[in-house]
């Protein structure tokens, strides 16, 4: 079942209890999100082992654990299903119908998968099931996101070429745009206002690999007028565990 839109008024009861009412008249979309973590630990560089261990349990056939229509083809959408390290344990975040297909994982009576010369037994040490309203907000939310990728090698070129910091800023901004503009997509969100990013700090910098390729993960916090739920990817290969992100403490804005 796809999440619903819809243009009533809706209230958001954030994790620190804040509740807030939806702008009159604006459309929104009520978002399921399924966190599974399991009991087992991994190493950050043993991600893409555990993705492909589950794909191959739940089976190749159900696109939405891959994204991949065939061997060849691979279909450019934001990842429903994606694949985490959290607090060093193996996770998987579900979006939307990414919800409904996981089953094809669960289904199996033997969850245990192997990597890396050995096997997990994938008990579940947490599960969160929630619905949110997903929508562009007159507050401000404040996140931190860890290893978001933004730029591909080109893009880095033309980051670094920039002489000033503050068009830097701006650059990693309308990236930052792009990539809520990409989640919303894929949610299945008609977006109506502006979106507003602002990055607040830029924290650290770090060479990433990917494919083969040299490219640098951001972590920094930013602020946005989008309720962004915990845990979900931003940027590129989110389902490989890159652009986590967080919410903060509390939000700007507050009166």
């Amino acid at each position: 079942m796809m999440g619903s839109p819809g243009r009533d008024n809706e209230k958001l009861i954030t994790e620190n209890g804040e509740v807030y009412t939806t702008p009159r008249g604006e459309p929104f979309q009520r978002l399921r999100v399924l966190l599974v973590e399991f009991a087992d630990e991994i190493e950050a560089h043993e991600i893409p082992a555990f993705r492909g261990a589950v794909i191959a349990k739940a089976g190749r056939e159900h696109i939405l654990f891959h994204n991949h229509l065939n061997e060849q083809k691979y279909l450019y959408r934001y990842p429903l299903i994606q694949y985490k390290r959290i607090r060093k344990h193996p996770a998987i975040v579900c979006l939307d119908y990414g919800v409904d297909e996981i089953h094809n994982y669960f289904e199996n009576r033997d969850w245990s998968i192997h990597i890396s010369g050995r096997w997990l037994e994938m008990k579940i040490a947490r599960l969160l099931m929630n619905q949110f309203t997903i929508q562009v907000w007159d507050k401000d939310f404040t996140y931190r996101v860890n290893n978001w990728i933004a730029l591909n090698q080109e893009n880095y070129r033309e980051y670094l070429n920039l002489p000033e910091d503050a068009e830097k800023i701006s650059y990693l901004e309308r990236k930052l745009t792009g990539n809520i503009l990409s989640f919303a997509k894929g949610i299945n969100w008609d977006v109506t206002r502006p979106i507003n990013t602002h990055i607040v700090q830029i924290e650290s910098l770090r060479p990433v690999t990917l494919k083969g390729k040299k490219v640098i993960g951001f972590n920094l916090v930013f602020t946005t007028n989008v309720f962004l739920p915990n845990y979900i990817g931003l940027g590129k290969s989110v389902s490989l565990g890159y652009g986590i992100v967080f919410q903060m403490n509390n939000t700007i804005n507050k009166e």
